[in-house]
Order: structure tokens, then sequence, then C-alpha cells
């Protein structure tokens, strides 16, 4: 069993990485613990309670998860620059980020094939454009085009999107999403072997 800690800006950023990540462990057939840590407040407080969480473990002894998962936004501040905020860190365990680029909701637009299974009428995939609440408001009036009625913000079904998304397209029509997997995937073996 393989322990994780998780961060995230959000109730968004928990209801789908939680899904991608147990959908990316099932297909390596590894067991994991997620333990989400801290999923509100946005980006500051995602690395203020990171760097508290390692120091109240380093304070403890230092009994670290097997993997961090960081999942934040990269909000137009580009995807290597927000990469770089918490490569520069020093954390004694494996380390994965998330950072949609722009905004996390894109992702679920990203297969409109899981999209159409999923709600009964497929999306197109967004263009990767940084405005604000852009992908959030993408993702309701795709719902509401498929004669849905979103109640979440459009995230009550994500979990349905994750399992039914063609993972490998989705990594070809996005840079972030796909930098994502290729890291968690690669992470897992690497902890594993």
């Amino acid at each position: 069993m393989v322990r994780a800690a998780l961060f995230g800006e959000d109730s968004a950023h928990y209801q789908i990485i939680t899904p991608l990540v147990n959908r990316i462990a099932s297909e390596q057939r590894i067991a994991l613990e997620l333990e989400w840590i801290s999923a509100v407040r946005g980006h500051g407080r995602v690395a203020q309670a990171l760097h508290d969480y390692l120091r109240d473990l380093g304070n403890q002894g230092g009994l670290y998860p097997e993997l961090i998962i960081v999942a934040t936004d990269a909000n137009c501040q580009g995807l290597n620059r927000r990469t770089r905020e918490f490569r520069d860190l020093q954390i004694p365990t494996t380390l994965v980020l998330a950072i949609p680029d722009p905004h996390i909701e894109r992702w679920l637009l990203l297969d409109g094939s899981a999209f159409r299974e999923v709600y009964g009428r497929g999306c197109s995939a967004p263009d990767q454009k940084c405005d604000r609440d852009r992908y959030k408001q993408l993702l309701t009036q795709a719902i509401y085009e498929a004669g849905r009625q979103p109640i979440l913000g459009g995230l009550e079904r994500a979990s349905d999107l994750i399992q039914a998304m063609d993972i490998e397209r989705a990594s070809r029509a996005d840079e972030s999403f796909d930098r994502f997997v290729t890291d968690m995937r690669r992470s897992l073996l690497q902890i594993q072997s």
C-alpha cells in the first residue's frame, strides 16, 4: 500500500484529482491510501499547507508518505513557472505535481467521447486561454447543452468523466494533463520497485 498525501486549491481539485490518481494507480495495480491534507483557499494556501506539513513531519521524526501530490492551477502564470515554485522546495519524498494550465475544469473537457458517454452529448476540447472562470463556464455550458442541469458547477460527475476518459487522448490534447499523468505513472513505478 502506497501512502499519498494530497494538497489542492479547492473542491474542484479534490473531485478531479482523487479519481484520476486512483485510476492511474489501479491501471498499474498499485494500492493507494490517499489522505487529503488541504483542499481549500487557493494556491497560496496550498503552498503554506505543504510547508507546514513538511515542517511538522520533520519535527515528528520524518515519517513521510511515499508520495506527495500537489494540485494547483497555473492561473496564467504558465506551467513551467508554477512547476518551479514547487520543484525548488526540499521535499524528502516523491513529489508529483498536478498543474492544470490554466485551470483544472479544462481537464474534464479534453475527451468529447467521455463527455458523450457520461452526459449523452459530446463536447469540443476547449482552446487554451487564460481567463478566470472560463473553463468553469464552458463546463457548465457543455452540461446544459447536453440537456442536463449542473448541480455542483459541473463537478458532480467528475469521477464518471475520469473513468470514461481516454487518458492517452486527453494527454495528447493537453500538455499539463500529460505531464501529470506521465509523472504520476513514473513515480508509482519507482515507488513500487
